[in-house]
């Protein structure tokens, strides 16, 4: 181990570097943090910003600073190892697996049988391992009623309240302007990129199909990207920092809805480059009025080196959803869609709290 000013640690074959208002701004010590509330006390504002240490010492577990006024500040050398910068730029925030049709089918993901979501801690673990590694997960055998669908939801999250209410019934009477309540096919998409913050999760539940036809389709939009990443890194990076507007207008009836929310197409952590978000919806997609004349044929030209990956037939996954059969997918990462339908197909689901899903996660020790 070996540190220097600023302060420059070398441990478990990670050299890091501190700034000294950075490490007191951490400090643990029970004055400066509450271990009951986990929550910093410290008032960051008081700390000079060029502050220094009177003395730095470590062993080889510990790092000591005592400060200017004589307050001590120990840390874990492993701590600081795990949340430093250089320690974060290694890891990632959720781990996944990334697939195409073949991946996904020889991977055999098993679905939960209801009643053991429901009653046991090992099922919903079971689900939500599914559908962190996957973006989509499967409950099977669950009673082909609206109000069994609810309790499926609730199990894991609260359910995300919108403009469509909280639970939804899907049909093709077209009672909101919008072409999923039609029998056409509908491209792969994610769903209200038009919020600011797009709903984190969905579930849906056919409860009925008197016809032929509508099979869902499934797409996992981060291995599409990571393949444009690999071969066209420039594509990659233009569309993970323009930002675009998408738009949701709705004047059907009693709906009257104006939704405008903005972004790129692509989402990644500044640190480490991990995608955490695809917003794709070319239906809600709005007037490009955010990129410069310059850069726009480009864009077109990277929005369709994507288009084409997730459109590629070997990366599509085909379900015939049926009563008893529950799917979870991430609208964050897993793209939807469907082929077109005849007779009367309903549709029941609703959105999830992403937060309050990688909140049950966490607490049942997954990494989320």
């Amino acid at each position: 181990m070996f540190f220097c000013p600023p302060l420059e640690v070398l441990y478990s074959g990670t050299c890091m570097r501190f700034d000294y208002v950075w490490l007191r701004d951490h400090c643990r010590s029970a004055s400066c943090y509450n271990a009951k509330t986990n929550q910093r006390s410290l008032d960051t504002a008081s700390v000079e910003l060029d502050i220094k240490p009177a003395q730095v010492r470590a062993d080889d577990t510990t790092l000591y600073l005592t400060w200017p006024d004589g307050h001590m500040t120990r840390y874990g050398l492993q701590w600081l190892t795990q949340n430093s910068y250089e320690g974060q730029k290694q890891q990632l925030v959720q781990p996944r697996i990334l697939w195409n049709e073949k991946i996904y089918k020889e991977a055999n993901v098993s679905s939960v049988n209801f009643l053991d979501f429901l009653e046991t801690n090992e099922g919903l673990r079971e689900f939500l391992q599914n559908f962190l590694l996957y973006g989509i997960a499967f409950v099977d055998n669950v009673p082909a009623t609206r109000e069994d669908t609810e309790r499926v939801a609730k199990r894991i999250s609260h359910i995300r309240e919108t403009i469509y209410g909280k639970m939804w019934d899907l049909t093709s009477d077209f009672s909101r302007g919008d072409t999923a309540y039609t029998k056409l096919a509908l491209d792969r998409h994610t769903d209200t990129t038009y919020f600011q913050e797009p709903c984190g999760m969905q579930l849906f539940h056919c409860l009925r199909h008197e016809g032929t036809g509508g099979r869902t389709l499934v797409v996992d939009g981060f291995y599409a990207a990571d393949q444009v990443r690999q071969h066209h890194p420039e594509d990659f990076e233009l569309l993970s920092n323009v930002p675009l507007k998408h738009e949701y207008i709705e004047n059907v009836s009693a709906s009257q809805n104006h939704m405008v929310g903005i972004g790129p197409v692509l989402n990644v952590y500044p640190w480490n480059k991990e995608l955490y978000m695809i917003r794709y919806n070319n239906y809600d997609r709005s007037v490009i009025n955010t990129v410069p004349y310059n850069v726009v044929r480009s864009w077109y030209s990277a929005h369709r080196i994507l288009t084409n990956e997730l459109r590629r037939p070997e990366n599509e996954l085909w379900v015939k959803l049926k009563p008893g059969k529950v799917m979870f997918v991430d609208n964050w990462r897993v793209l939807h869609g469907r082929e077109s339908f005849t007779g009367y197909r309903q549709i029941c689901g609703c959105y999830l709290s992403r937060d309050d899903v990688l909140n049950t996660s966490r607490l049942l020790g997954l990494k989320a």
